[in-house]
């Protein structure tokens, strides 16, 4: 089935017009910043239409950071390019004001969306009142949500709010959280199918976002659901929204080290092919976040580029303990590469 045609920032509900199933790249802190997103719009789309993930999430960001002072360094995790609409912006907070005032400026920035993070349990997160804590107090929730549409009003547009949550805080209580947010007329809600108690150390569970689709249906909304959680690959998630009834899926973990997961014409990555890869998502990280990122938060892509074939370890390590820019990253890569052509 031929795609929507994208790059194209609009103000009118964009989620209404996606294919179904539609998938979608997770945001993921220090993860999916702006140079891996560049990466993975490269590397798997096609032309102008086919391949690629149907949205794009920045990484989350705080709202009280993005309204302080020092609101310019925050600024660098919402960049983006415009070949990735639609993008959404994902931020987290609790602050009414801030998010209001975070709802403007996402606005501004272009963005086709905004997200609102209620499901990250990270303890730093949930002591801002923010992320899974939202669970536990439903009606600020609300207000939150309110709060960021009164923002993206102020802007003079119209973009959609949505939410990723997870089914529940110390329990599963779909029944008691997700009426209240589907009320509230979301874009979309992302449901990542295990509780906050339960973080990721048991399987996700797709039949709770079929029961969140239920839900939906009963309350007579067209809201899009998006399942989350222990996606593999384009098959998987495929499998995964034909099970739960998901309008689409969400896929996270399995980027890492994989740009062409959004592929599907594409079936199996070379090792050159996967360094090259690697090597220039290097050289992108240094050119867009140089200066403005540290250079480490590379070296955990190099854990997943960097792994399955004969002498990936030893690779592995020279990169994590040697290299400290990209001209040593290449360099490295290239000598491996002369030493192993019978590997290729």
């Amino acid at each position: 089935m031929k795609k929507e045609v994208k790059h194209m920032k609009t103000d009118q509900n964009f989620w209404d017009r996606l294919p179904r199933p539609f998938f979608c790249l997770a945001p993921m802190a220090d993860v999916t910043d702006v140079a891996f997103r560049r990466i993975i719009e490269k590397y798997s789309r096609h032309g102008e239409a086919e391949g690629g993930p149907d949205v794009f999430w920045t990484e989350f960001v705080s709202a009280d950071g993005l309204m302080s002072a020092g609101r310019e360094v925050l600024k660098i995790d919402l960049a983006y390019s415009e070949r990735e609409h639609p993008i959404v912006a994902q931020v987290f907070g609790s602050n009414l004001e801030n998010m209001k005032g975070v709802g403007k400026l996402c606005a501004e920035l272009g963005f086709d969306g905004v997200d609102i993070n209620m499901g990250c349990p990270d303890r730093s997160i949930e002591k801002q009142g923010a992320g899974a804590s939202h669970i536990k107090d439903p009606a600020h929730a609300v207000r939150v949500i309110r709060a960021v549409k009164a923002g993206i009003k102020e802007s003079g547009r119209d973009i959609p709010v949505s939410v990723k949550t997870r089914i529940g805080y110390n329990k599963n209580s779909i029944d008691e959280w997700i009426p209240v947010l589907l009320a509230e007329n979301l874009g979309a809600l992302t449901i990542h199918a295990r509780t906050r108690k339960e973080m990721s150390s048991v399987p996700a569970r797709w039949e709770h976002v079929r029961e969140v689709v239920e839900i939906r249906d009963r309350m007579g909304l067209r809201t899009p659901i998006i399942g989350n959680g222990d996606l593999r690959d384009l098959d998987d998630a495929k499998g995964k929204i034909s099970m739960s009834h998901a309008d689409g899926a969400m896929l996270g973990r399995a980027i890492f080290g994989n740009p062409w997961l959004f592929d599907s014409t594409k079936k199996s990555v070379g090792i050159k092919e996967k360094l090259e890869a690697m090597v220039e998502h290097t050289k992108l990280f240094e050119e867009l976040l140089g200066g403005k990122k540290n250079f480490a938060l590379m070296k955990k892509h190099y854990k997943a580029y960097v792994n399955g074939f004969d002498g990936a370890k030893e690779l592995r390590m020279k990169l994590m303990d040697e290299a400290e820019d990209a001209s040593d990253v290449s360099a490295i890569v290239e000598n491996f590469l002369a030493q192993s052509v019978n590997l290729l």
